[in-house]
């Protein structure tokens, strides 16, 4: 088991321009913390958080769903792991209770929120957003969720590929977890896709 460790909070200086730019340095750390899962399967140069909600933005940018607002959805996969920035990728292996995880992150939110962006509109759709997603309510938000499954698999694949590895944890506890119709389609094409590369071997 990790034991984690945890950054103090983030402590305003009350200068407006200097706490946005500790927020802007914050997300930095999103560019160069590694994603736990890939770490923990000793994955070679595993992503980075930010790679990953990256590539979840393209992925929202590519649905045909004329129900959701795609553009919201971009907005929501760039901040909904924007927590970890601060309190990082938590495995649930580590032994941190999800009650602990929820609350720790919270507090990063609320510290970029109001002691970084003082509560400016844009902080306030920020956290809109990533409350929104938190809570999975709304179409825009289990979409959002699927698609953090379906790149976490379609990673997988591309680390197996790449490493001769197995990474078969990966999919069974994301692909039959997906309930929207085209990113269902996508997982199942992933399939496939996955399926031909191990007959070729």
């Amino acid at each position: 088991m990790t034991t984690r460790e945890f950054p103090p909070l983030y402590n305003p200086t009350g200068d407006t321009s200097k706490d946005r730019l500790a927020f802007f340095h914050l997300i930095e750390k999103l560019k160069t913390q590694k994603r736990t899962g890939w770490v923990n399967n000793n994955i070679p140069n595993p992503e980075s958080i930010s790679d990953h909600m990256y590539r979840m933005a393209m992925l929202a940018m590519c649905s045909t769903d004329q129900n959701l607002d795609v553009s919201k959805c971009v907005m929501m996969c760039l901040v909904h792991d924007l927590a970890e920035a601060h309190v990082g990728d938590i495995a649930p292996r580590e032994g941190i209770t999800a009650e602990e995880k929820k609350r720790r992150e919270e507090a990063a939110m609320h510290n970029i929120v109001h002691d970084m962006l003082h509560d400016s509109p844009a902080a306030q759709q920020i956290h809109a957003l990533w409350k929104e997603y938190e809570e999975r309510q709304t179409p825009e938000a289990k979409f959002v969720k699927d698609l953090d499954r379906f790149e976490m698999a379609s990673q997988a694949l591309e680390y197996e590929r790449a490493h001769g590895v197995s990474l078969q944890p990966f999919f069974d506890s994301s692909l039959p977890n997906l309930r929207h119709p085209e990113v269902r389609d996508w997982g199942n094409d992933l399939l496939e896709e996955r399926r031909e590369l191990q007959n070729q071997n």
